[in-house]
């Protein structure tokens, strides 16, 4: 167990853009203890020694209503299905947490994968997830799409820890395009994987960072990284070091939205102290 009490802060935001009629945007905050999870508004503070705390970020695709629809049942469906389990499993990483986030996304998955063949409003919907889940010592997460989860460390640097599930997220990681070229690469936007949709073997990213005193972690959806490249997201946030988070997500999208707003834009900011 931690030395000391972990104390965090949190703050979301979403916003339509400047040219979509709706919102296919979706964003989560949970408090999850031994009995149950609970929902959480769009900021405030909380204790890891009393509640562990999941954030989540789901961007819906799909015609008519479908993608709305799906990015919401990707939410929904993670306060129902997040095992009431996680708390008393959370001192350490050999309980078999990656069974636990694989389970979750494959629920999900199914889900509106069903909804997708049952309905033909229903049909194609999909959604990617960005998950990450809280506790006294870890930051578990698990990610399908091209949503993403960033690390800006106490001291310095800002690190995309989710992997686009792109051809041009693939070929950055293989250090073969920089991030002006990924901007710019015609297949940018084309999902390799996605909940529901037409994925038939999932395989979501996994994995685990033992965070500490001074680290934030940003959840967005691609949208916002439409308007606002990963130095200025660093610049934005370390200005506000040793403040309230409050309204950061909201300047965040609003920022994004003035610069670009082609897409719904989402953000949510958890700064650990």
């Amino acid at each position: 167990m931690p030395e000391q009490s972990i104390e965090i802060q949190w703050s979301a935001h979403t916003d339509t853009g400047r040219f979509r009629k709706n919102n296919e945007d979706a964003f989560l905050a949970l408090a999850v203890d031994n009995q149950q999870a609970q929902r959480l508004g769009k900021e405030g503070s909380g204790s890891c020694e009393v509640y562990d705390f999941v954030f989540a970020v789901s961007d819906g695709m799909g015609g008519a209503n479908a993608g709305e629809f799906a990015s919401q049942i990707a939410t929904d469906r993670i306060t129902r299905l997040f095992p009431q389990s996680f708390r008393s499993a959370a001192t350490g990483l050999d309980w078999g947490f990656k069974d636990v986030m694989e389970e979750l996304f494959d629920s999900i998955h199914h889900d509106l994968g069903e909804l997708g063949k049952s309905y033909d409003e229903c049909s194609g919907m999909g959604a990617t997830l960005s998950l990450g889940w809280l506790g006294p010592e870890w930051f578990l997460f698990g990610h399908v799409g091209d949503s993403r989860i960033y690390h800006i460390p106490k001291n310095e640097g800002i690190q995309q820890i989710s992997h686009d599930h792109t051809h041009t997220g693939w070929l950055e990681r293989q250090g073969k395009l920089n991030e002006r070229e990924a901007r710019t690469h015609p297949r940018r936007n084309s999902l390799q994987q996605a909940l529901g949709g037409s994925t038939q073997f999932l395989d979501p990213h996994i994995g685990a960072i033992r965070h500490e005193p001074g680290d934030t972690f940003l959840f967005c959806s691609d949208g916002l990284i439409d308007g606002i490249w990963n130095r200025r997201l660093e610049e934005l946030i370390r200005a506000r070091e040793g403040q309230s988070v409050e309204d950061l997500a909201p300047q965040l999208v609003r920022f994004s939205v003035e610069a670009s707003g082609k897409d719904n834009t989402t953000a949510i900011i958890v700064s650990i102290n």
